[in-house]
């Protein structure tokens, strides 16, 4: 299956936009898009949605995500991946990176882990 992206309502739109824009064939959602989570969905729930739609989640929460995921995972629930980002890095290597990892992955490779993007670092 193609990883398929849920960009945080935290996320610019820009990161949607571009990426849409360089990589057409992704499948990239932001939440508060339409068949997306709606705007105020709390983080466990986001999780449910993307383990059940088969979504990464991109996300700036570096400080809550880790345990929402350990919450989730002693649900003996799973989830695609999370990729945290960190908005002060470049836009553009962040969005070269998230489209690479789309073209270069293979199923599951990320399920039920947090990657701290760049993986490079």
């Amino acid at each position: 299956m193609t990883i398929q992206y849920l960009l945080d309502e935290h996320i610019a739109s820009l990161y949607r936009t571009q990426l849409m824009r360089q990589a057409p064939e992704l499948i990239v959602r932001r939440i508060g898009d339409p068949g997306a989570p709606p705007k105020g969905t709390l983080d466990p729930e986001i999780l449910i949605w993307c383990e059940i739609h088969n979504f990464i989640l991109v996300t700036n929460n570096r400080k809550s995500m880790p345990k929402h995921l350990a919450g989730h995972l002693a649900e003996s629930r799973h989830v695609p991946g999370i990729f945290v980002i960190d908005p002060s890095n470049n836009i553009g290597e962040t969005l070269a990176e998230l489209i690479i990892i789309a073209g270069a992955s293979f199923p599951k490779e990320y399920q039920d882990r947090i990657e701290y993007l760049p993986l490079s670092e």
